[in-house]
């Protein structure tokens, strides 16, 4: 390999060269941080530090080994002796060499994800408690967050606000959970994920002759992706490093995205104040994305508060204009991004791999899927299964399809003993044994449960019978959604996923939510003339079976989280769903830290892009299965409006399959809604600043003909009130921007008049 130092730019050369003492290099997105992480550990190397006094730690594997083979290059086999890999692997390995310390073998078992809950599980049935309410999800996230803040069980169980916290909501038997857990791992002589850092901590912390040993053994700690680090991993390594000093932290906090996992912004934003010889080395090229794109992640990334000053630039071209689609509806929304994405495509000579669709939530890849496929164009969903195949929307359909033909087997064993009932699998093969034994059907074996099963599942059963009759009575008199919600919330589903708070439970309730969603739709439909659930479960056998795509063409549109799509680069991006309480996400505005995530996460999001940027918002979305009307994302205001431009590609719309009058009226409607709309504001206006003492009014009060200010639109007055109940609405002139309808229960607004 070439001379590698010649490849450097002098900040990047700088990174590489100086690798004595503190080190941390503030890496702008796009910027080589990889590449100079890499060369430092070489340059170390060929400087004369033995590989098994460098230890190199990273998020992923895959990162481990790109690095790994890197070095390799450029100094030979010498890099396999790196300490080198995921903090856990990197942990494992010293434990297993020391565990003796903390009463384990060094054999000792570790448990994955489904070990830890499964156990979990187990203690909640032995301990008596409702396992509705201690859930495995949640028990095992509040453990783990507790051994990510190195709380231990005994800290936890004298812990006042964590106990009031357990209490309020209704689950204070945690800390026995945890206590028993953890008792019961450590007689198993078994470690959890977590434990694989809780315990090198507490090694290192009871032990100081073998932290000693690994402080003269380490001479060099480099970390990657810092800013993704939580208050354990910080403490092992500040440890690690503290003879000599020897550390090196890449990252930036404009891209710490993972507070939800446990992540500590503040590890970087305040790593000077334990290193005050720190030397701060910032990489502000950009390499990856045009100059327009850089100037505007630049200018929302400004209005956060907690940062470490840089200034990102690039000395690529300008560029295309960031391009705004505005939509009526989320379903529309898809139908533009596909008809967009069809037309760069043919314009430009692309493949559909140069293509990327970014969203908050998991949920919203439904609406954008089935455009996709309604114009042919290929797609893979990454990080997840494409929507319709998803556990909580098969176990849904599931029992919609068996609400309407009990003759169904494959969805009666899905839906059996979901939520638990007390009806186990020697139970349900009893029911097909006799079936096939009786020469009947399934639903005959059901009704007659006391003559066939007997014994505490045939009272279950007897249950789950009347319930299934009940549904197929709503199936029979009511429209697909109003049958589907009934079977939703009867079947005890809806509930079981709204309980469970963790984040993965939270997404699959918004899946599910999202297919009630869809159904709604459908039956709004003004053109559909069968409305009924068998309808709707025929249509979407037509798109669940298009989703079993073997092909392994690579050349297909990317789907993905932007959460996912960190580290990751497309030529053209769509971010869409840029709508308030969507994107950013109304789980996330307590505080102007967890703001400050989200726009971090927007700044993320625009960065992937190499070439074009395209944003995106509906003006109405499906919400728990009513047209909500929504509000744009105040992070549309956060982009500088000279690098926007509002797209005008609708044509596209008319020839997308299926034609109907449906979709030219809401072709149309589109057209007049954006002909209608106020001019967006002149590039570089400055988005309405309200007043110091500006404080939200009682909107109760609030009446037509009454001027108002909202912190975002300015000052307008009222032109018209609808009093509907609990959404009511007031559409309002404002001065600056328009006629807008605003939700009173949401709307901020001070009446001035």
């Amino acid at each position: 390999m070439t001379d590698y130092l010649e490849s450097l730019n002098e900040p990047q050369y700088q990174g590489v060269v100086n690798t004595e003492g503190a080190c941390m290099l503030i890496a702008g997105a796009g910027s080589g941080k990889t590449r100079v992480l890499t060369f430092r550990i070489a340059q170390l190397i060929r400087n004369g530090v033995d590989p098994f006094n460098i230890m190199a730690l990273t998020f992923t594997n895959k990162a481990a080994k790109e690095m790994r083979e890197r070095i390799e290059k450029v100094v030979g086999h010498d890099a396999r002796n790196l300490w080198m890999g995921t903090f856990h692997s990197v942990f494992s390995r010293i434990l297993r060499a020391e565990a003796h310390h903390l009463g384990y073998t060094n054999n000792f078992t570790i448990y994955d994800t489904d070990d830890s809950k499964s156990l979990i599980r187990n203690i909640v049935k032995e301990m008596g408690l409702d396992d509705a309410i201690y859930k495995a999800n949640t028990v095992y996230s509040r453990i783990s967050a507790a051994k990510n803040t190195l709380i231990s069980w005994q800290d936890y169980a004298n812990n006042a606000e964590l106990m009031a916290d357990d209490a309020a909501n209704m689950r204070p038997e945690i800390s026995k959970i945890y206590r028993a857990y953890a008792q019961r791992c450590f007689k198993a002589g078994a470690m959890d994920f977590d434990d694989l850092l809780f315990n090198t901590d507490k090694l290192f912390k009871e032990h100081l002759e073998v932290l000693n040993k690994y402080q003269h053994r380490i001479h060099y700690v480099l970390v990657d992706e810092f800013q993704d680090t939580n208050l354990c991993q910080y403490y092992i390594i500040r440890k690690l490093a503290a003879v000599r000093q020897n550390i090196c932290v890449v990252g930036d906090d404009a891209q710490s995205i993972y507070g939800f996992r446990g992540a500590d912004i503040s590890n970087i934003l305040n790593f000077e104040r334990d290193y005050p010889d720190l030397k701060v080395i910032k990489l502000e090229q950009n390499y990856r994305s045009t100059n327009t794109i850089v100037k505007a992640a630049n200018s929302v990334i400004k209005k956060n508060r907690a940062q470490l000053p840089k200034n990102v630039w690039t000395e690529n071209e300008d560029g295309n204009m960031i391009e705004l689609i505005k939509a009526v509806s989320d379903n529309e929304e898809g139908k533009l991004v596909a008809s967009s994405i069809f037309q760069e495509k043919m314009q430009h000579q692309l493949k559909f791999s140069d293509f990327a669709i970014l969203y908050r939530t998991n949920s919203q890849s439904r609406a954008i899927e089935e455009a996709l496929r309604r114009m042919n164009i290929k797609y893979k969903v990454v990080g997840g299964l494409s929507f319709y195949q998803r556990k909580e929307i098969k176990d849904l359909l599931a029992y919609m399809r068996f609400s309407i033909n009990q003759s169904d087997e494959a969805s009666f064993r899905r839906i059996i003993n979901l939520p638990k009932r007390g009806i186990g699998d020697s139970s349900v093969d009893k029911v097909i044994v006799a079936a096939n034994d009786h020469a009947i059907t399934i639903w005959e074996v059901l009704e007659n449960a006391q003559s066939f099963i007997g014994g505490r599942a045939a009272t279950a059963i007897d249950d789950f019978v009347a319930m299934i009759k009940r549904f197929g009575v709503e199936v029979g008199r009511k429209d697909a959604y109003d049958a589907a919600f009934d079977i939703a919330k009867g079947s005890g589903l809806l509930r079981e996923l709204y309980e469970d708070k963790t984040v993965e439970g939270l997404s699959r309730y918004e899946n599910v939510q999202e297919l009630l969603n869809a159904i709604k739709e459908f039956v709004d439909d003004p053109e559909r003339q069968d409305k009924s659930l068998g309808a709707f479960l025929q249509e979407v056998s037509l798109i669940t079976g298009q989703d079993e795509d073997k092909d392994k063409d690579p050349d297909k549109v990317t789907l993905m989280t932007i959460h996912m799509a960190k580290g990751l680069e497309f030529r053209n991006v769509y971010i869409v769903g840029l709508e308030e309480d969507l994107f950013p996400s109304q789980m996330m505005l307590s505080n102007r830290s967890e703001l400050e995530e989200e726009r971090r996460l927007f700044y993320v999001a625009i960065t992937r892009a190499q070439k074009h940027l395209f944003l995106s918002y509906a003006l109405t979305r499906y919400r728990f299965g009513r047209l909500k009307n929504c509000e744009p994302s105040r992070f549309l205001d956060d982009v500088d409006q000279s690098f926007i431009k509002v797209s005008t590609k609708f044509a596209g719309l008319e020839s997308l399959p299926p034609p109907s009058q449906y979709a030219k009226n809401l072709v149309s409607g589109i057209k007049k809604t954006i002909s209608s709309s106020p001019p967006p504001r002149a590039a570089g206006a400055q988005a309405y600043k309200a007043s110091a003492d500006f404080q939200p009014s009682d909107t109760s009060q609030l009446r037509e003909g009454m001027k108002v200010e909202h912190p975002k639109f300015g000052f307008g007055r009222v032109t018209a009130m609808d009093s509907a109940g609990a959404d009511r609405k007031a559409k309002i002139n404002f001065d600056d921007f328009g006629e807008k309808t605003l939700l009173l229960n949401f709307a901020k607004l001070k009446i001035h008049a």
